[in-house]
């Protein structure tokens, strides 16, 4: 820990007096662009690789950048999705995945690897339309290339639930959100956005990204 609370001291002392109005307008209030729903994988941090300010981004991170479907027992994401559209009224939402997910690798080896990990094991079932997904496109493929496709169609599968959600469903029915489904690679730092016109990931421009039709 020692690490992190040189991190604390240091951002105390040389990080937050630069951004001083900053900090000073955001504890009154925030108004963030966009939310963002991504993997707690350590090494995909949000605010880093799209290169935001705090305020900008309404986070929530899960393993396996999962959202459940809308249920009459709402969890976290759940509430948290439904505060981020209903009360901020964020008008974008991302779903992010990325290269190399441990959530996915794990959905690939299979549940009798996660008899130790009986909660990882059902959350993990929320991804089991995209596994069905890929056992269907590639069933044969090296591991590399279906942990590959299992991202991608994690990102459409998520997306789909999304959609179940009663706040997301109104506000996009009133034309007052967007939802939008990418893919990070960790070691390019490429972004793949999902493009429904042509149902395929291109990689994130600009132009792709105006261009890419809402997913509803």
């Amino acid at each position: 820990m020692e690490h992190i609370i040189d991190g604390v001291l240091r951002f105390q002392r040389e990080v937050r007096p630069n951004s001083e109005a900053l900090y000073r307008e955001l504890a009154i209030a925030q108004s963030p662009q966009a939310m963002f729903i991504g993997c707690a994988d350590s090494r995909v941090v949000p605010e880093i690789f799209t290169a935001q300010d705090p305020g900008s981004l309404f986070v929530v991170r899960n393993a396996g950048n999962i959202v459940p479907p809308s249920s009459t027992e709402p969890g976290g994401v759940t509430a948290s999705i439904e505060y981020a559209v209903a009360v901020l009224g964020i008008p974008d939402i991302v779903i992010c995945g990325h290269s190399g997910c441990g959530a996915m690798t794990a959905i690939l080896n299979g549940a009798q690897n996660l008899t130790k990990l009986p909660a990882v094991a059902r959350w993990l079932r929320y991804s089991d339309a995209a596994l069905r997904a890929v056992d269907a496109e590639v069933p044969d493929a090296p591991l590399e290339v279906r942990l590959d496709a299992l991202v991608r169609e994690n990102v459409l599968t998520q997306l789909d639930n999304l959609l179940t959600h009663p706040s997301v469903a109104d506000a996009i029915h009133n034309k007052q959100l967007r939802v939008h489904g990418w893919v990070y690679d960790i070691g390019t730092g490429r972004v793949d956005n999902y493009d429904a016109r042509i149902q395929q990931f291109v990689p994130l421009t600009a132009e792709t990204f105006a261009d890419a039709t809402p997913l509803v």
